[in-house]
């Protein structure tokens, strides 16, 4: 999972609580300041009264050239490490990142931070920025956002519909109220899984539950931070999930509560080009695909022809993430 820490220096406590609502992962702050942090909520903090004191629990390496980099990788697997860039090259984090190094990258801008979350496809795990102010600050998450990269959503045509029998299906209730052309993206692959739209949907049986998303059986995968898959089965309190809309924006929610029972299940088969993909679901009117204007679309009104939302991908996975290698879900 992603993180941002926010450095606030000098000190200002609005700062402090503007980056807790905005949802910094820890703070660098000037010493002497630790309590009056923990006052306002509670988060990581470094500064010799924090959580990590500095040069004993974090240290802050400055790297120049490929000679600091056995100096890096050997200091990261004690403790935390702050990574500092001379001009802010791209190859010495490759080369980290390319060698199992978990370090938090100093970033000056947006656009530093997007490159060192993608570098090498995988990307660092933690940034560290300094905002100057609190627009800047609020600017710099609402760009980021959970770090999530926009997802390349395609139209598939519904081939068929059909009954599947019984099995145990998963509720996730998140907590994040969802709106229309919203929800979380499951499948029986996890090369090729299907917008199920929230349940924030008017309809004469059961109120609206807009953080919640019908998902489907223990088996399905569905969509986490950092491109990785999950099994439903495998979600608990507090996990994060994405929640992607029509348009393939992306962003975290924290999963509330899991529901597991057992209830009908319906499968739905639909076609892209070049291959055949399929879904299992409840079989029940509240539960909506999302077409490609973004519309719910309920279930048991789904017939061949009918087109919705799904993303497609070419690679295979394992324990959730992606790898070259031939294998074939049916």
């Amino acid at each position: 999972m992603r993180k941002i820490w926010i450095e606030i220096d000098p000190w200002d406590k609005e700062m402090v609580t503007t980056a807790l609502e905005a949802g910094a992962a820890g703070l660098m702050i000037p010493d002497g300041h630790a309590a009056e942090v923990g006052q306002l909520g509670k988060i990581s903090v470094i500064s010799k009264d924090g959580d990590l004191v500095p040069g004993k629990d974090i240290q802050t390496i400055k790297i120049s050239g490929q000679e600091d980099e056995d100096r890096i990788l050997a200091a990261a697997g004690k403790y935390p490490v702050i990574l500092e860039t001379a001009d802010w090259k791209i190859i010495p984090l490759e080369n980290l990142i390319a060698r199992g190094a978990d370090v938090i990258v100093r970033v000056g801008s947006v656009k530093e931070a997007r490159t060192a979350f993608q570098i090498l496809e995988k990307g660092v795990d933690q940034v560290l920025f300094h905002p100057r102010s609190k627009p800047e600050l609020k600017a710099f998450f609402n760009e980021l956002g959970s770090g999530a990269e926009p997802t390349d959503l395609v139209s598939v045509e519904i081939v068929s519909v059909s009954p599947a029998g019984m099995g145990d299906r998963v509720c996730i209730d998140t907590c994040t109220m969802m709106t229309r052309g919203q929800g979380i993206l499951c499948g029986n692959s996890s090369k090729a899984l299907f917008l199920i739209h929230a349940e924030s949907v008017e309809n004469p049986y059961v109120s609206p539950r807009p953080f919640r998303v019908n998902a489907g059986p223990v088996h399905a995968y569905t969509r986490v931070p950092a491109g990785r898959t999950r099994y439903l089965s495998e979600l608990r309190s507090g996990d994060p999930v994405l929640v992607t809309d029509f348009s393939g924006r992306a962003f975290e929610a924290v999963v509330g509560r899991v529901k597991i029972e057992k209830r009908p299940l319906m499968l739905i088969t639909a076609k892209t080009d070049d291959q055949a993909i399929s879904l299992l679901v409840q079989n029940a009117e509240t539960i909506r695909l999302t077409s490609p204007e973004g519309s719910p679309c309920s279930v048991v009104d789904l017939k061949p022809g009918d087109r919705v939302l799904a993303v497609i991908e070419a690679s295979a996975r394992h324990f959730g993430h992606k790898i070259d290698e031939t294998i074939t879900e049916q």
